[in-house]
């Protein structure tokens, strides 16, 4: 979709300008996370720090690729008309003028500093990790112009971020539990997402954003953006890996009477060495994992490789670890990696859990939550299998399912500049709980104890200094980032969570 970003707004936003107050020549304001009470986390694991992701990719593809290519660069008359004609048809016929847009057109680059965290910190909630404000005082309207599209490419990022991160605390905490090889977490949440999200551009972004915690990925686009805007390189460095992998439709076209010669087939002639995960509930599950293994046990020992089994339907809880309400003894009470065991034994690990052999597996990735990933775990972990046993397929059940209310995020003024005296504003609704209170004036933010605290009623002095940085000024990226830095930094996070 091309995107037109003088019409990339809130229609109430066009006739702002005239709204502030005479002699109106600066807005200031920040985009900050809120509140988290709605945010589907593990509430004992949280500590109400979100990831600070996606800024770099706003900043290149809107604010300066998009104003350049679909304004900048085009005739003046065009781009006006093509405004006014808009705000006439909708707002009525010269109610917004254009003269602001010709002078902004005249200018040649948005007159706008963006000051932020470094991408991979993270950001307490109530703590803002974005200022925003206009560099000239005619363009003084163009700051908030903005919220509504600073707000829709930045949350999503940040939030899938997030929780791509609280996953790597999970796992990598049952890791130390239970003797899992730490090499084994990457890997452990595999983006199964693409299907379920609303468009490609938001599953590249989200995939994106998953890729700042795990490698595993099925959205070949996430890693195309990666290298895009974080300057990743996937000849040096391993952005997104994925592995063999069938379908139901594949399953389905040998038969059901022809099931076991599907995996045959698929084990020994296709993928005689590596990975290859195959789906196993087309029909009978259970037949699989105790029946089909065994008669394949020889063949996939003998690989040079992990036969990975999917199962993908029924609770997972029950499928994984077993149903203690299943009679004794069935495949139903054992669950699927106990009855891999039972066929393929494995190994303990230093604190005395079982791993499987290292020829089988199991991935699962259906409807996958934080709170069922810690319940899939735990009951492994109570029956003495090792965390190392299961890779979780995360989808858009983990990553659509959530809103811009998830982490409360809101773009909103806290200073101004009228007729030359700064004005420290904020909003405090009586009718609320607390949440939608705003920070006043000029903000800072510091570093105190690992954590980032707000400084608000800063003078102009002191809002220079601390952790956010200028990143965009006047058309120009200033700061870039990588994504490898950002992995870095949530590492190092990770041994202080």
């Amino acid at each position: 979709m091309t995107i037109n970003p003088l019409t990339a707004i809130d229609f109430y936003k066009a006739d702002h300008r005239r709204q502030y107050p005479e002699g109106t020549t600066e807005v200031y304001a920040n985009f900050t996370p809120r509140a988290s009470h709605l945010a589907r986390l593990l509430r004992d694991r949280f500590d109400d720090q979100v990831v600070v992701f996606g800024i770099q990719n706003y900043i290149k593809q809107f604010l300066i690729e998009a104003w350049d290519r679909e304004f900048f660069s085009k005739p003046k008359a065009d781009v006006v008309a093509a405004y006014r004609r808009r705000m006439d048809l909708a707002l009525g016929k010269g109610v917004i003028s254009t003269q602001h847009i010709e002078d902004l057109h005249d200018l040649g680059y948005l007159p706008i500093r963006i000051k932020a965290l470094r991408e991979g910190k993270r950001c307490p909630i109530g703590v803002p990790l974005m200022t925003i404000v206009n560099t000239r005082p005619e363009f003084f309207w163009l700051t908030n112009y903005l919220e509504s599209i600073t707000s829709a490419y930045l949350w999503k990022p940040i939030t899938s971020a997030t929780i791509a991160f609280e996953y790597r605390k999970l796992l990598e905490d049952y890791a130390k539990t239970t003797g899992t090889d730490p090499d084994f977490v990457p890997i452990q949440a595999h983006d199964f997402s693409f299907r379920g999200m609303s468009g490609a551009e938001d599953a590249a972004l989200s995939g994106m954003a998953h890729l700042t915690s795990f490698v595993g990925t099925d959205s070949v686009n996430a890693i195309d953006l990666a290298e895009t805007i974080y300057h990743a390189e996937a000849e040096a460095e391993l952005v997104g890996c994925s592995v063999p992998a069938t379908e139901h439709s594949v399953m389905c076209m040998g038969m059901e009477e022809g099931e076991l010669e599907t995996f045959r087939r698929l084990i020994c002639d296709l993928y005689p060495t590596g990975i290859v995960s195959i789906v196993s509930d087309t029909w009978d599950f259970w037949k699989v994992v105790t029946e089909f293994t065994v008669t394949l046990k020889e063949q996939i020992l003998s690989r040079e490789g992990k036969v990975v089994i999917r199962p993908d339907s029924g609770d997972p809880v029950k499928i994984i670890a077993g149903d203690p309400d299943a009679p004794a003894g069935t495949p139903e009470h054992k669950g699927a990696v106990e009855c891999l065991w039972d066929i393929f034994g494995g190994t303990e690990t230093a604190t005395g859990h079982k791993l499987l052999d290292e020829h089988i597996g199991i991935i699962y990735g259906d409807s996958i939550t934080l709170e069922r990933a810690e319940l899939i775990l735990e009951a492994l972990h109570r029956k003495g299998f090792a965390s190392g046993n299961i890779v979780f397929g995360v989808g858009s059940f983990t990553y659509q399912h959530v809103t811009r209310d998830s982490f409360g995020f809101a773009m909103k003024a806290t200073s101004g500049v009228v007729n030359g005296e700064r004005r420290d504003i904020y909003k405090d609704p009586k009718t609320d709980t607390g949440t939608k209170k705003s920070a006043k004036g000029l903000l800072r933010v510091e570093a105190e104890n690992g954590r980032y605290v707000l400084l608000d009623q800063q003078t102009e002095a002191e809002e220079k200094l601390g952790a956010l940085e200028t990143v965009f000024e006047d058309g120009s990226l200033l700061r870039q980032t990588s994504l490898r830095e950002i992995r870095a930094e949530l590492n190092n996070q990770l041994t202080h969570a």
